[in-house]
């Protein structure tokens, strides 16, 4: 055979190999020195006395350890981390559920963890390698009443809707076992029932055709794009499981599905496990459709208050805490959407889509062009999420900092203020009433995470890697991003660029995705911590009921926040009361440790060389022994609605009050109480935010803004997640990090 003919049929064979399946991975780092993780407590302990040493009253309630964790990790289990995980994003390669354990122990020093994967995404092979994995890890941590870390089973229910009216949202679903009689076992879709009808084609249009093409033109990371293919089309195999059947008498491969908060909740409650609900990412505009509230969702049928007690306040993908009174989308007096004018403080994308189109008219008559401007408002608010490809051939600077909340803390993509953790607590639903016949209502604890997808549970210790350490991601290439264009042009047809372009929505609701302004709202991610009665699985899981929890965006902020004058005494954060008195609260605050460069002796030591520089970059948490200054505590207080219809602007009082610190490393100490709460006649709801001095961090500065005269926004200089920022460049910028406490929320009496 002539030599072409031989390198042409071998080229054949090595381009028609099938791909596989990807598994769990083998964990390599044993439990930690037990020195070490006492060392870690008697640091604690320091910092405690330090900061009671500050105010002559001694705290009114019993300390607690305080213990860190992460609840929202995802490994190559999920279908969007593999697709970050291949070459033609510059991906590193695929991170399983191995690789969460051992960085969770050795370079960010975690107590706890879960794996919370894309539902939609876990076959049922994984689904048993992950709970395996899980259990591995566990039975390495000592003794179970002490062990050094507690791993946790979940996964996450990851619904989108294409309006606000059919979108409900990500949730996490955490249980606390990790038996196979604890866990359920299917996890739970959130598929619309036409997505559960047609998998096949689902898979198909996100991507398995062109994945056949990558191999082609990048064979060295052929094995990658044929095991990717391989896996989407494993996720079409199974059929949907029956409907109107009880879960636990369900066929044992069949893919299950909850297209709505309240079928989650029942068929949780089929399964009978103790389980936490944990809605995550609730104002990132990437996903969520413009008007986007928490109304719907505060309902006896859709919400349960005995297993959704927490929410994630902040994640890699930005902070969801605060509330603002500019909108995406109004409505008209007849129902329809309106495009808002733009304010001081915000840039409607609908509004920057008209502005677009205006520069865009050239010689055409006045009258013409208006009329085309107000086609291109009209059609950026049919695109729901995808305003941006209104005009295709645009670039994320044409579109300014439009759809941004300005003066919020790292804010996640086009903010949905409707949708944040304040707005939840400010709202009552006067229709349906809970057992004390009082208006429903939001009671939730905090916590932050990091909705890390390579396995990386906890990475905000310390602000580096920005393209390791968060979700940014993109073409490795100039080549690649013009075959990325090419292909989406080439789908789409041809579009005159000077006329603006109606957008359908595409998989799972996204027309296209934002991701090239997206990189530069994603951060290392938040923190959990809880007030435990010791690190065993059963108290980290009594002190998640319990709600006395906090979040931080990502250091070990040390944070008590008390009611002093409940009725049988000193309360913690987490907790409800009814009083006839003002309130008196207490807030304790000592910074996170300033950290060392490198990775501490235990942790080289614990890993090979190679897997610790593949895990953690050069970087582990590696304490000091100074702590940063907190520089401020702020108070906000909630008054939920007390009509129907109540105006929330002026219900949620951001900060109520404000106390500066002084710039003492031991911490911060503050006594308040609210005189207005007994005359006033209302509910309210309390929480604090511990201030630490500025540091710099990934992507403070998110678009880079720059402003006119007047305060109109001229430019933006975005954070790219592909080739056009360089890969080492973490996009610094100054920011003063914070811990969020659970709230107290006090009724009248």
């Amino acid at each position: 055979m002539p030599r072409i003919a031989r390198l042409a049929a071998a080229a054949a064979v090595f381009l028609s190999c099938s791909g596989g399946d990807r598994d769990a991975g083998v964990i390599e780092g044993d439990r930690r020195e037990r020195a070490a993780v006492e060392a870690t407590a008697r640091a604690q302990s320091k910092g405690v006395r330090a900061v009671d040493a500050l105010t002559s009253e001694p705290r009114a309630l019993p300390a607690k350890r305080i213990l860190f964790g992460d609840l929202h990790v995802h490994s190559s289990f999920s279908l969007d981390a593999f697709l970050f995980s291949l070459p033609v994003l510059a991906g590193e390669g695929a991170h399983p559920p191995a690789d969460a354990c051992d960085f969770a122990r050795y370079c960010s020093s975690l107590d706890f963890f879960s794996l919370t994967d894309h539902a939609m995404g876990i076959t049922p092979k994984h689904w048993a390698w992950e709970k395996e994995s899980l259990r591995q890890c566990q039975a390495r941590a000592g003794n179970q009443s002490d062990p050094d870390i507690v791993a946790l089973a979940g996964f996450e229910w990851t619904q989108v809707g294409t309006t606000p009216d059919d979108h409900w949202g990500h949730k996490n679903v955490i249980f606390p076992g990790l038996e196979e009689d604890e866990l359920p076992a299917r996890v739970i879709n959130s598929l619309s029932d036409e997505q559960m009808a047609n998998p096949a084609d689902a898979g198909e249009r996100l991507g398995a055709a062109g994945l056949r093409w990558l191999r082609l033109l990048d064979p060295l990371g052929w094995r990658d794009y044929a095991d990717f293919e391989w896996y989407l089309r494993r996720l079409a195999e199974p059929t949907a499981c029956p409907k109107g059947v009880d879960t636990r008498e369900l066929p044992l491969d069949c893919r299950e599905n909850a297209p709505d908060p309240g079928a989650l909740f029942e068929k949780l409650a089929q399964w009978g496990f103790p389980v936490l609900v944990i809605p995550h990412g609730n104002t990132w505009g990437l996903y969520s459709p413009p008007g986007t509230s928490f109304d719907k969702q505060l309902t006896g049928a859709q919400n349960d208050p005995d297993v959704q007690s927490i929410i994630e306040i902040m994640s890699g993908h930005g902070n969801s805490e605060e509330y603002r009174p500019w909108r995406a989308v109004e409505m008209g007096p007849d129902g329809e959407a309106v495009c808002p004018a733009p304010t001081p403080d915000y840039l409607p994308c609908c509004w920057r889509a008209g502005e677009i189109m205006r520069d865009r008219c050239g010689d055409r008559p006045a009258e013409e062009c208006d009329a085309l401007v107000q086609q291109a408002r009209s059609y950026a608010l049919e695109a729901s999420t995808a305003p941006h490809m209104v005009f295709p051939d645009t670039r994320a600077e044409d579109w300014l900092d439009c759809g941004q909340c300005r003066d919020c803390f790292k804010p996640a993509l086009g903010y949905r203020p409707a949708a944040s953790s304040q707005y939840s607590l400010a709202i009552s639903n006067f229709d349906e009433r809970d057992e004390d016949g009082e208006p429903l209502r939001f009671r939730w604890s905090f916590i932050a995470s990091s909705d890390n997808h390579t396995s990386r549970p906890g990475t905000g210790y310390k602000q580096y890697a920005r393209r390791l350490m968060t979700e940014a991601t993109g073409p490795r290439s100039q080549f690649w991003d013009r075959l990325v264009r090419w292909a989406q042009e080439r789908q789409r047809g041809e579009v005159d660029p000077g006329m603006p372009h109606r957008v359908e929505p595409g998989p799972f609701g996204i027309g296209g995705a934002d991701t090239e302004r997206v990189a530069s709202f994603l951060y290392p991610g938040g923190l959990s911590a809880i007030h435990a009665e010791g690190r065993s699985r059963h108290a980290v899981w009594d002190a998640l009921q319990r709600g006395e929890v906090y979040g931080t965006s990502g250091p070990r902020i040390l944070l008590w926040f008390d009611l002093l004058n409940g009725p049988a005494g000193a309360l913690p954060m987490g907790s409800e009361v009814t009083l006839n008195e003002a309130p008196r609260f207490e807030v304790r605050a000592a910074g996170s440790f300033i950290q060392k460069d490198g990775c501490s002796e235990e942790s080289q030591a614990a890993l090979s060389p190679e897997r610790l520089e593949f895990l953690c970059r050069g970087q582990c948490y590696h304490p000091g022994e100074t702590r940063h200054p907190i520089v401020a505590i702020e108070v906000i207080r909630v008054r939920p609605q007390s009509w129907p219809g109540e105006p929330l602007d002026d219900l949620v009082e951001d900060p109520w009050r404000r106390f500066e610190c002084p710039a003492n490393p031991a911490g911060c100490t503050v006594r308040f109480e609210d005189e207005e709460f007994a005359a006033s006649g209302r509910d309210a709801v309390y929480y604090v935010r511990a201030i630490q001095q500025q540091t710099p961090a990934i992507n403070a500065d998110t678009l880079r803004t720059k402003f006119d005269a007047d305060g109109n926004p001229v430019s933006t200089e975005p954070c790219y997640g592909d080739f056009r920022t360089d890969f080492d460049d973490d996009c610094l910028g100054i920011i003063e990090e914070r811990a969020w406490s659970s709230p107290i929320f006090v009724d009248r009496g």
